[in-house]
């Protein structure tokens, strides 16, 4: 596994980490990670990927990258700024995204809203963002401030190593190998007194404040003009949620392609496959 350059960039007040693979001539991609991980989640994958200058980026409040200050949301089209400022800074007028889950999702948004800068994307287990229906949009949103309030009055979990907190990201809500949970717990987790803790940002444990509706979860995939292939994993959303598969290819501007796996397959033993399909993807 190659080593990467470690990349940082300062965005209104608020500093992002990043790892930066291949070669700095190649087509430039950014690389978004999943919700709770962090930019290691490229680690196994950007090696294997030719002619790409990938930024794999420590979104905010994850990884090695700051929290947003205060009461600050962490709402995905947050992110979209953010993706779009990091580009400027780099110079990229025009760039593609390899996305995983939530950093998908993110990808999505962005591409639909600012299609004259998204070269193409390569979407891995992640597009569609978790509806809600118009009318509980109010309970939402009150869930969102209780489960934020909550979360700012409860003490952070405390791990006495390193390898203990590896076997809990093993054993969380996507199931992980060693290998996979320790790249992902090594680049977040901070050493404090008496033990670890991770870096992530907890409020990002909270419900988003607010949750598109189907009919606007449409309007924006249904805008994505730029090619998109989207990878899932038949043991990952697929299995999660029924018809994941059957959404994606009712749009004919998505290209789906189907691997044996999980949600993290690009970090697994599958890894080599997904290459080869992004790889064929951006020849």
């Amino acid at each position: 596994m190659s080593r990467a350059r470690e990349r940082q960039f300062e965005i209104d007040s608020l500093r992002f980490a990043a790892q930066q693979w291949g070669d700095e001539s190649g087509q430039p991609v950014l690389a978004l990670h999943g919700w709770l991980d962090n930019s290691a989640s490229f680690a196994p994958l950007a090696p294997q990927l030719r002619g790409l200058n990938i930024i794999a980026l420590d979104m905010a409040g994850h990884g090695q990258s700051c929290h947003r200050p205060g009461s600050a949301p962490y709402n995905i089209w947050e992110d979209v700024a953010e993706v779009l400022a990091i580009a400027d800074r780099l110079g990229w007028d025009k760039f593609s995204i390899i996305g995983h889950s939530r950093g998908a999702i993110v990808a999505a948004l962005t591409a639909a809203a600012f299609a004259e800068r998204i070269d193409k994307m390569a979407l891995i287990e992640g597009i569609f963002p978790e509806p809600v229906a118009a009318e509980k949009a109010p309970q939402q949103l009150a869930e969102s401030i209780r489960k934020t309030r909550e979360l700012a009055a409860k003490p952070l979990r405390l791990f006495p190593s390193v390898e203990a907190a590896i076997k809990a990201r093993i054993n969380g809500m996507f199931p992980l190998s060693e290998q996979s949970a320790r790249l992902l717990t090594e680049r977040g987790i901070t050493a404090v007194e008496g033990g670890f803790q991770w870096s992530t940002d907890q409020r990002l444990l909270a419900p988003s404040s607010y949750k598109m509706t189907r009919e606007q979860i449409h309007a924006f995939v249904a805008a994505i003009s730029s090619p998109c292939r989207v990878i899932l994993g038949d043991k990952g959303m697929s299995q999660s949620f029924p018809g994941y598969d059957q959404a994606v290819k009712s749009y004919k501007n998505l290209e789906l392609c189907q691997l044996p796996g999980g949600h993290h397959l690009h970090m697994e033993q599958q890894s080599d496959q997904v290459a080869e399909l992004i790889n064929e993807f951006f020849t």
